[in-house]
Protein backbone atom coordinates (compact mmCIF):
# COMPACT_ATOMS: atom_id res chain seq x y z
CA UNK A 1 0.00 0.00 0.00
CA UNK A 2 1.12 3.25 -1.02
CA UNK A 3 2.13 5.66 1.58
CA UNK A 4 0.30 9.16 1.41
CA UNK A 5 1.86 12.29 2.06
CA UNK A 6 0.18 13.13 5.12
CA UNK A 7 1.20 9.99 6.74
CA UNK A 8 4.77 10.82 5.67
CA UNK A 9 4.50 13.95 7.23
CA UNK A 10 2.85 12.36 10.18
CA UNK A 11 6.01 9.82 10.54
CA UNK A 12 8.44 12.37 10.11
CA UNK A 13 7.00 14.35 12.96
CA UNK A 14 6.39 11.61 15.29
CA UNK A 15 10.45 10.84 14.68
CA UNK A 16 11.30 14.29 15.16
CA UNK A 17 9.51 14.49 18.19
CA UNK A 18 10.73 11.15 19.58
CA UNK A 19 14.04 12.07 18.81
CA UNK A 20 14.02 15.49 20.74
CA UNK A 21 11.67 13.80 24.00
CA UNK A 22 14.74 11.33 24.09
CA UNK A 23 17.28 13.80 24.13
CA UNK A 24 15.56 15.83 26.68
CA UNK A 25 14.80 12.67 28.89
CA UNK A 26 18.85 11.98 28.80
CA UNK A 27 19.60 15.81 29.43
CA UNK A 28 17.29 15.40 31.87
CA UNK A 29 18.56 12.34 33.83
CA UNK A 30 22.62 13.54 33.51
CA UNK A 31 21.73 16.54 35.75
CA UNK A 32 18.89 15.62 38.42
CA UNK A 33 19.67 12.27 39.53
CA UNK A 34 23.71 13.46 40.24
CA UNK A 35 22.22 16.55 41.44
CA UNK A 36 20.42 14.06 43.81
CA UNK A 37 23.56 11.97 44.86
CA UNK A 38 25.31 15.16 45.59
CA UNK A 39 22.95 17.00 47.97
CA UNK A 40 22.46 13.97 49.93
CA UNK A 41 26.25 13.36 50.31
CA UNK A 42 26.36 16.82 51.28
CA UNK A 43 24.03 16.51 53.97
CA UNK A 44 25.18 13.20 55.58
CA UNK A 45 26.16 15.45 58.47
CA UNK A 46 22.34 16.09 58.93
CA UNK A 47 21.44 12.82 59.03
CA UNK A 48 23.63 11.40 61.82
CA UNK A 49 22.46 15.30 63.79
CA UNK A 50 18.42 14.70 63.07
CA UNK A 51 17.94 11.45 60.98
CA UNK A 52 14.04 12.71 60.28
CA UNK A 53 15.05 15.61 59.06
CA UNK A 54 17.36 14.52 56.67
CA UNK A 55 14.72 11.92 55.33
CA UNK A 56 12.55 14.46 55.29
CA UNK A 57 14.87 16.40 52.64
CA UNK A 58 15.12 13.48 50.76
CA UNK A 59 11.67 12.45 50.43
CA UNK A 60 10.73 15.98 48.58
CA UNK A 61 13.93 15.52 46.10
CA UNK A 62 12.51 11.98 45.39
CA UNK A 63 9.15 13.15 45.06
CA UNK A 64 10.60 16.15 42.25
CA UNK A 65 12.36 13.12 40.52
CA UNK A 66 9.39 11.36 39.85
CA UNK A 67 7.78 14.44 39.25
CA UNK A 68 9.95 14.86 36.25
CA UNK A 69 9.14 11.48 35.18
CA UNK A 70 5.24 12.06 35.43
CA UNK A 71 6.11 15.00 33.30
CA UNK A 72 7.23 13.07 30.27
CA UNK A 73 4.01 11.16 29.82
CA UNK A 74 1.95 14.24 30.88
CA UNK A 75 3.16 16.68 28.25
CA UNK A 76 2.63 13.48 25.73
CA UNK A 77 -0.86 13.80 26.69
CA UNK A 78 -0.81 10.37 28.45
CA UNK A 79 -3.26 11.44 31.39
CA UNK A 80 -5.04 9.95 34.67
CA UNK A 81 -8.93 9.75 35.45
CA UNK A 82 -9.38 8.26 38.71
CA UNK A 83 -12.77 5.59 39.47
CA UNK A 84 -13.65 4.76 43.07
CA UNK A 85 -12.18 5.20 46.39
CA UNK A 86 -10.61 9.07 46.94
CA UNK A 87 -7.16 7.65 48.46
CA UNK A 88 -6.98 11.33 49.58
CA UNK A 89 -8.76 10.36 52.35
CA UNK A 90 -5.79 8.02 53.60
CA UNK A 91 -2.66 10.10 52.36
CA UNK A 92 -1.53 10.61 55.89
CA UNK A 93 -2.05 6.70 57.03
CA UNK A 94 -0.09 3.62 56.55
CA UNK A 95 -1.17 2.05 53.56
CA UNK A 96 -0.52 -1.27 51.25
CA UNK A 97 -1.12 -0.68 47.65
CA UNK A 98 -1.79 -3.92 45.75
CA UNK A 99 -1.47 -3.33 42.03
CA UNK A 100 -2.16 -5.43 38.66
CA UNK A 101 0.82 -5.49 36.48
CA UNK A 102 0.75 -4.95 32.70
CA UNK A 103 3.83 -3.23 31.58
CA UNK A 104 6.74 -1.12 32.39
CA UNK A 105 4.27 2.20 32.44
CA UNK A 106 2.57 0.95 35.19
CA UNK A 107 4.62 2.38 37.84
CA UNK A 108 4.77 5.72 35.46
CA UNK A 109 1.26 5.93 35.75
CA UNK A 110 0.99 6.11 40.19
CA UNK A 111 3.97 8.07 39.85
CA UNK A 112 1.58 10.49 38.11
CA UNK A 113 -1.32 9.58 39.50
CA UNK A 114 0.15 10.14 42.84
CA UNK A 115 1.52 13.62 43.00
CA UNK A 116 -1.53 14.82 44.00
CA UNK A 117 -1.91 13.00 46.94
CA UNK A 118 0.06 15.24 49.81
CA UNK A 119 2.92 13.62 51.63
CA UNK A 120 2.60 10.24 49.73
CA UNK A 121 5.40 10.21 47.39
CA UNK A 122 8.22 11.20 49.31
CA UNK A 123 6.98 8.83 52.27
CA UNK A 124 6.39 5.81 50.07
CA UNK A 125 8.26 2.35 49.45
CA UNK A 126 8.60 0.60 46.02
CA UNK A 127 8.55 -3.04 45.80
CA UNK A 128 10.00 -3.80 42.46
CA UNK A 129 11.66 -6.44 40.08
CA UNK A 130 15.29 -6.68 40.58
CA UNK A 131 15.84 -5.52 37.07
CA UNK A 132 14.91 -1.85 37.81
CA UNK A 133 18.38 -1.98 39.74
CA UNK A 134 20.32 -1.39 36.90
CA UNK A 135 18.29 1.46 35.11
CA UNK A 136 19.13 4.85 35.47
CA UNK A 137 16.74 5.14 38.12
CA UNK A 138 18.14 2.13 40.72
CA UNK A 139 20.71 4.62 42.08
CA UNK A 140 18.24 6.47 43.17
CA UNK A 141 15.73 3.50 44.57
CA UNK A 142 18.96 2.34 46.15
CA UNK A 143 19.04 5.25 48.13
CA UNK A 144 15.40 5.78 49.06
CA UNK A 145 15.32 2.24 50.22
CA UNK A 146 13.04 0.66 48.01
CA UNK A 147 13.73 -3.04 47.81
CA UNK A 148 14.54 -5.02 44.59
CA UNK A 149 13.14 -8.36 44.63
CA UNK A 150 14.20 -11.40 42.34
CA UNK A 151 11.74 -13.48 40.94
CA UNK A 152 12.12 -17.53 40.78
CA UNK A 153 11.27 -20.40 42.95
CA UNK A 154 14.88 -21.11 43.81
CA UNK A 155 15.33 -17.35 45.25
CA UNK A 156 11.72 -17.04 47.12
CA UNK A 157 12.44 -18.12 50.24
CA UNK A 158 15.35 -15.85 50.75
CA UNK A 159 14.09 -12.97 49.34
CA UNK A 160 11.27 -13.12 51.60
CA UNK A 161 13.69 -12.98 54.38
CA UNK A 162 15.29 -10.17 52.93
CA UNK A 163 12.37 -8.37 52.62
CA UNK A 164 11.39 -8.49 56.12
CA UNK A 165 15.18 -7.47 57.22
CA UNK A 166 15.01 -4.50 54.94
CA UNK A 167 11.45 -3.44 56.14
CA UNK A 168 12.64 -4.10 60.13
CA UNK A 169 15.69 -2.06 58.93
CA UNK A 170 14.70 0.61 57.00
CA UNK A 171 10.31 1.16 57.22
CA UNK A 172 10.12 3.11 60.12
CA UNK A 173 13.61 4.50 60.55
CA UNK A 174 13.05 6.40 57.25
CA UNK A 175 9.43 7.67 58.57
CA UNK A 176 7.59 5.59 55.09
CA UNK A 177 3.92 5.33 55.28
CA UNK A 178 3.00 3.41 52.03
CA UNK A 179 4.10 0.33 50.47
CA UNK A 180 3.50 -0.42 46.94
CA UNK A 181 3.27 -4.06 45.81
CA UNK A 182 2.55 -5.74 42.50
CA UNK A 183 1.63 -9.37 43.79
CA UNK A 184 0.95 -10.58 39.97
CA UNK A 185 5.32 -10.76 40.23
CA UNK A 186 5.32 -9.82 36.66
CA UNK A 187 3.61 -9.26 33.63
CA UNK A 188 0.61 -9.67 33.14
CA UNK A 189 1.81 -11.20 29.33
CA UNK A 190 4.53 -13.24 30.49
CA UNK A 191 3.08 -14.90 33.63
CA UNK A 192 -0.87 -15.35 32.44
CA UNK A 193 -0.45 -19.02 30.57
CA UNK A 194 1.28 -20.36 33.83
CA UNK A 195 -1.29 -18.13 35.96
CA UNK A 196 -4.43 -20.04 33.99
CA UNK A 197 -2.50 -23.64 34.53
CA UNK A 198 -2.23 -23.64 37.93
CA UNK A 199 -5.72 -22.20 38.13
CA UNK A 200 -7.40 -25.16 36.09
CA UNK A 201 -5.34 -27.49 37.98
CA UNK A 202 -6.53 -26.25 41.57
CA UNK A 203 -10.07 -25.53 40.33
CA UNK A 204 -9.68 -21.49 40.06
CA UNK A 205 -11.43 -19.20 38.41
CA UNK A 206 -9.82 -18.79 35.00
CA UNK A 207 -8.65 -15.28 34.68
CA UNK A 208 -7.30 -13.20 31.22
CA UNK A 209 -6.87 -9.99 32.67
CA UNK A 210 -4.99 -10.53 35.51
CA UNK A 211 -3.63 -13.59 37.06
CA UNK A 212 -3.58 -14.91 40.24
CA UNK A 213 -1.00 -13.04 42.77
CA UNK A 214 1.47 -14.78 45.32
CA UNK A 215 1.12 -14.78 48.98
CA UNK A 216 4.94 -14.13 50.13
CA UNK A 217 5.50 -11.01 50.16
CA UNK A 218 2.35 -9.63 50.96
CA UNK A 219 2.36 -12.14 54.20
CA UNK A 220 5.53 -10.88 55.10
CA UNK A 221 4.46 -6.80 54.78
CA UNK A 222 1.52 -7.62 56.80
CA UNK A 223 3.62 -8.87 59.12
CA UNK A 224 6.05 -7.04 59.49
CA UNK A 225 3.75 -3.30 59.83
CA UNK A 226 0.68 -4.03 60.88
CA UNK A 227 0.83 -2.87 64.83
CA UNK A 228 -0.38 -5.50 67.50
CA UNK A 229 -3.03 -5.07 70.24
CA UNK A 230 -2.19 -6.90 73.46
CA UNK A 231 -4.47 -9.70 72.38
CA UNK A 232 -2.63 -10.25 69.15
CA UNK A 233 -5.39 -8.58 66.98
CA UNK A 234 -4.71 -6.10 63.75
CA UNK A 235 -4.56 -2.51 65.35
CA UNK A 236 -6.59 -1.28 62.64
CA UNK A 237 -9.91 0.93 62.18
CA UNK A 238 -11.05 1.91 65.08
CA UNK A 239 -8.16 0.57 67.55
CA UNK A 240 -6.73 3.49 70.07
CA UNK A 241 -2.82 3.48 69.84
CA UNK A 242 -0.71 5.57 71.71
CA UNK A 243 0.35 8.52 69.99
CA UNK A 244 4.26 7.83 70.81
CA UNK A 245 3.65 4.68 68.75
CA UNK A 246 3.08 4.09 65.27
CA UNK A 247 -0.31 3.23 64.49
CA UNK A 248 1.05 0.52 61.97
CA UNK A 249 -0.74 -0.30 58.88
CA UNK A 250 -3.88 0.95 58.76
CA UNK A 251 -5.32 0.43 54.81
CA UNK A 252 -5.12 -1.74 51.97
CA UNK A 253 -5.63 -0.32 48.97
CA UNK A 254 -6.62 -2.40 46.23
CA UNK A 255 -5.86 -0.38 42.84
CA UNK A 256 -6.71 -1.76 39.09
CA UNK A 257 -4.88 0.14 36.35
CA UNK A 258 -7.04 -0.19 32.74
CA UNK A 259 -5.94 0.79 29.85
CA UNK A 260 -7.71 2.10 26.95
CA UNK A 261 -8.64 -1.55 24.61
CA UNK A 262 -6.19 -3.43 26.87
CA UNK A 263 -3.47 -1.67 25.05
CA UNK A 264 -0.75 -1.09 28.25
CA UNK A 265 1.75 1.95 27.86
CA UNK A 266 5.19 0.70 28.25
CA UNK A 267 8.36 2.77 29.36
CA UNK A 268 9.85 3.27 25.89
CA UNK A 269 5.90 4.91 24.77
CA UNK A 270 6.24 7.65 28.07
CA UNK A 271 9.53 8.84 26.86
CA UNK A 272 9.09 8.85 23.33
CA UNK A 273 5.31 10.05 23.43
CA UNK A 274 5.34 8.74 20.01
CA UNK A 275 1.18 7.23 20.80
CA UNK A 276 -1.38 9.47 20.42
CA UNK A 277 -3.06 11.57 23.65
CA UNK A 278 -3.47 8.35 26.10
CA UNK A 279 -6.06 8.78 29.19
CA UNK A 280 -5.59 5.86 31.68
CA UNK A 281 -8.05 4.68 34.34
CA UNK A 282 -7.59 3.98 37.93
CA UNK A 283 -9.58 2.31 40.11
CA UNK A 284 -9.19 2.53 44.01
CA UNK A 285 -11.06 0.56 46.91
CA UNK A 286 -9.82 0.87 49.93
CA UNK A 287 -10.12 -1.90 52.91
CA UNK A 288 -9.39 -1.72 56.73
CA UNK A 289 -6.45 -3.66 57.61
CA UNK A 290 -8.93 -5.36 60.62
CA UNK A 291 -10.93 -7.03 57.59
CA UNK A 292 -7.78 -8.42 56.09
CA UNK A 293 -7.43 -11.94 57.34
CA UNK A 294 -3.86 -13.07 59.44
CA UNK A 295 -3.83 -16.67 58.98
CA UNK A 296 -1.60 -17.18 55.41
CA UNK A 297 -4.84 -19.81 54.20
CA UNK A 298 -7.45 -17.66 54.46
CA UNK A 299 -5.13 -14.54 53.68
CA UNK A 300 -4.65 -16.20 50.20
CA UNK A 301 -8.64 -16.68 49.63
CA UNK A 302 -8.97 -13.00 50.59
CA UNK A 303 -6.19 -12.37 48.34
CA UNK A 304 -7.13 -14.61 45.18
CA UNK A 305 -11.18 -12.76 45.85
CA UNK A 306 -9.30 -9.08 45.59
CA UNK A 307 -7.60 -10.42 41.95
CA UNK A 308 -11.34 -12.39 40.93
CA UNK A 309 -12.65 -9.07 41.88
CA UNK A 310 -10.26 -6.92 39.77
CA UNK A 311 -10.40 -9.25 36.69
CA UNK A 312 -14.84 -8.63 36.55
CA UNK A 313 -13.90 -4.57 36.94
CA UNK A 314 -11.64 -4.79 34.16
CA UNK A 315 -14.13 -6.68 32.08
CA UNK A 316 -16.53 -4.31 32.68
CA UNK A 317 -14.16 -1.59 31.78
CA UNK A 318 -13.35 -2.81 28.24
CA UNK A 319 -17.17 -3.64 27.53
CA UNK A 320 -18.20 0.02 28.49
CA UNK A 321 -15.00 2.48 28.63
CA UNK A 322 -16.30 2.98 32.85
CA UNK A 323 -15.56 1.01 35.73
CA UNK A 324 -19.03 0.22 37.60
CA UNK A 325 -20.03 1.66 40.66
CA UNK A 326 -19.10 1.06 44.42
CA UNK A 327 -21.43 -0.99 46.47
CA UNK A 328 -24.04 1.52 47.97
CA UNK A 329 -23.22 4.40 44.95
CA UNK A 330 -26.26 3.96 42.03
CA UNK A 331 -23.43 6.12 39.49
CA UNK A 332 -19.56 5.76 39.19
CA UNK A 333 -18.44 8.73 40.28
CA UNK A 334 -14.29 9.58 38.26
CA UNK A 335 -12.22 12.43 38.63
CA UNK A 336 -9.98 13.73 36.36
CA UNK A 337 -5.84 13.72 38.19
CA UNK A 338 -3.82 17.18 37.29
CA UNK A 339 -0.82 18.16 37.49
CA UNK A 340 0.13 21.90 37.50
CA UNK A 341 2.51 22.68 34.38
CA UNK A 342 3.88 25.86 35.75
CA UNK A 343 5.29 23.63 39.27
CA UNK A 344 6.65 20.63 36.27
CA UNK A 345 8.63 23.47 34.73
CA UNK A 346 9.77 25.00 38.09
CA UNK A 347 10.77 21.40 39.12
CA UNK A 348 12.78 21.00 35.88
CA UNK A 349 14.42 24.22 36.08
CA UNK A 350 15.57 23.60 39.57
CA UNK A 351 17.12 20.40 38.18
CA UNK A 352 18.88 21.42 35.47
CA UNK A 353 20.31 24.63 37.53
CA UNK A 354 21.29 22.10 39.66
CA UNK A 355 22.93 20.58 37.53
CA UNK A 356 25.18 23.24 36.55
CA UNK A 357 25.57 24.00 40.24
CA UNK A 358 27.19 20.65 40.77
CA UNK A 359 29.38 21.42 37.34
CA UNK A 360 30.68 24.44 38.47
CA UNK A 361 31.68 23.07 41.81
CA UNK A 362 33.01 19.82 40.98
CA UNK A 363 34.82 21.64 38.40
CA UNK A 364 36.14 24.36 40.75
CA UNK A 365 37.72 21.73 42.76
CA UNK A 366 39.07 19.63 39.58
CA UNK A 367 41.10 22.66 39.35
CA UNK A 368 42.48 23.08 42.68
CA UNK A 369 43.62 19.85 42.92
CA UNK A 370 44.97 18.97 39.35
Amino acid sequence: MAVTLEQAQRAGYTLVKALLRFSFMVANNLVAIPSYILYLIVLQPLRLLDSKRFWYIEGVLFKWLLAMVASWGWWAGYTVVEWGHDVKMVSEDEAMMLVNHQATGDVCTLMMCLQDKGTVVRQMMWLMDHIFKYTNFGIVSLIHGDFFIRQGKSHRDQQLVLLKEHLDKHYRSRDRKWIVLFPEGGFLRKRRETSQAFAKKNNLPFLTHVTLPRLGATQVILKSLVAQQENGTPAGGDAMVAESKSKGLQWVIDTTIAYPNAEPIDIQTWILGYRRPTVTHVHYRIFPIKDVPAEPEALTDWLYQRFIEKEDLLSHFYKTGAFPPLQGQTKAISREMTLSNLWLVVIQSLAFLSGGMWYCILQYFYHCLF
